[in-house]
């Protein structure tokens, strides 16, 4: 699956320059952000093939380009309500672990530079809160709060197990 999705080159982006970019996106009102150096595609919402004893979160599979990949709502993964998708619903495809996963979220906003120095710890709040677990800092952009997320803490280990097993082959 690997190479059927391999990112494509960049010649425009090193690793060095990749540094302190993020992708931003919107969900429920919220803005979050990902290293784009994560990120290995954008692709439109397409239909989506549920899997039987998935997590509640994770919607299915799709299959893009002949590689099947699971997909998870950030909505539901970060306890939200659950709304229709439209034209601004979007997956992006990112690499968890070495494997293919994607994110449905609800519009994607931009490619945006986030120093060290405009990114704050986030607060904890106590010894188990969610999103201490995936939430990697809090970016300042002007009026914006960016939540930076680390997408590999995204899926808890045993929900990862489930997700990446191969259930179907094309």
């Amino acid at each position: 699956m690997e190479d059927q999705l391999n990112r494509p080159e960049r010649p425009d982006l090193s690793t060095a320059e990749m540094q302190g970019k993020y992708l931003t996106f919107w969900t429920d009102s919220q803005l979050f952000g990902v290293p784009i150096a994560d990120v290995v595609q954008i692709v439109g919402i397409q239909q989506i093939t549920t899997i039987p004893d998935f997590p509640s979160y994770a919607k299915g599979i799709i299959n893009l380009r002949g590689a099947i990949i699971p997909v998870i709502d950030i909505r539901l993964r970060f306890h939200k309500p659950e709304v229709p998708y439209t034209e601004r619903t979007c997956i992006i495809v990112t690499q968890i672990r070495q494997h293919a996963a994607g994110l449905i979220v609800d519009a994607v906003d931009e490619v945006t530079d986030i120093e060290d120095g405009m990114i704050s710890v986030p607060p904890r709040m106590g010894a188990r809160e969610p999103q201490a677990v995936y939430l990697t800092g809090i970016g300042k952009l002007d009026q914006k709060i960016v939540l930076l997320l680390d997408v590999g803490k995204i899926v808890s280990e045993q929900d990862f197990e489930t997700l990446v097993q191969d259930p179907v082959t094309v």
